[in-house]
């Protein structure tokens, strides 16, 4: 059976970067994008290191012109696209409602928002015209399920991927392509540390995680290969949220 062709986008850093080294170790074709080219090559090259063909794109998902040469490089390289991992996302700037500016929010939406928007719609054009469909997963948030004070910008345009991928998820059904989330929680990614910004802070989250930890960039990795694989054929349309139980309710409900 030929290795699946994976594209990821965001794919430099954290999550994104854990999902790429995970599926080359597996054997897997993978394209990798993000915004900056020398490490973006130097992800590749490692990529190959690890077992896999990896080539590097230069993108930026705000802008559709740049997602489309991203899409079809992918074909053009590798004759398909099997798998893509939508992952570029920014926490933008987090500010009360009444501190909302057009800036902020095209920051945070353009790349959330939009840039899931305009990848799925070059990703779909790709998957409609081979033999067999395809699998694409997006990245939400816990806070697309979720409010929280002073995040509206980013709880909001987490939410609209939640809903994007339900959509989708019934546009795609007809082609075979499959359309999920992913919802981490807090992630030991550097997001994580700007967030947070201190051991204490850190701490603090800790206490409230029913598991006490955060969870680890390979963690959500796992998920997405899952979702991504023929193990997952029946599943779309949903949110898969990876959270060590936090959104279970404790310590807010505690049961004794």
């Amino acid at each position: 059976m030929p290795a699946p062709v994976v594209l990821i986008t965001g794919a430099l850093t954290g999550i994104g970067r854990a999902t790429a080294l995970a599926y080359a170790r597996d054997g897997a074709d993978v394209v990798v994008s993000g915004r900056h080219q020398d490490e973006g090559d130097a992800l590749a090259e490692e990529l190959r290191s690890n077992g896999g063909r990896s080539l590097f794109v230069m993108a930026d998902v705000r802008h559709d012109a740049e997602v489309r040469h991203l899409v079809d490089r992918t074909v053009e390289h590798f004759g398909r696209l099997d798998v893509a991992f939508n992952n570029a996302g920014t926490e933008g700037r987090l500010t009360p409602v009444t501190e909302v500016t057009d800036e902020a929010y095209e920051g945070t939406f353009d790349t959330n928002v939009k840039g899931t928007l305009l990848s799925l719609k070059h990703e779909f054009r790709a998957m409609q015209a081979q033999d067999g469909g395809g699998s694409i997963i997006n990245v939400s948030s816990i806070y697309g399920l979720m409010g929280y004070p002073d995040y509206a910008l980013y709880v909001g345009s987490k939410h609209a991927v939640v809903g994007i991928t339900k959509a989708a998820a019934l546009e795609g059904a007809k082609h075979g392509i499959r359309v999920n989330a992913v919802a981490p929680g807090y992630t030991r990614t550097a997001m994580y540390e700007r967030t947070t910004g201190s051991d204490a802070v850190r701490d603090a989250v800790n206490s409230v995680l029913p598991m006490g930890r955060p969870g680890a960039p390979e963690e959500i990795a796992a998920a997405v290969q899952y979702l991504g694989s023929g193990k997952a054929g029946y599943l779309t349309g949903q949110t898969l949220t990876l959270d060590g139980g936090l959104m279970s309710g404790w310590p807010l409900f505690p049961t004794s």
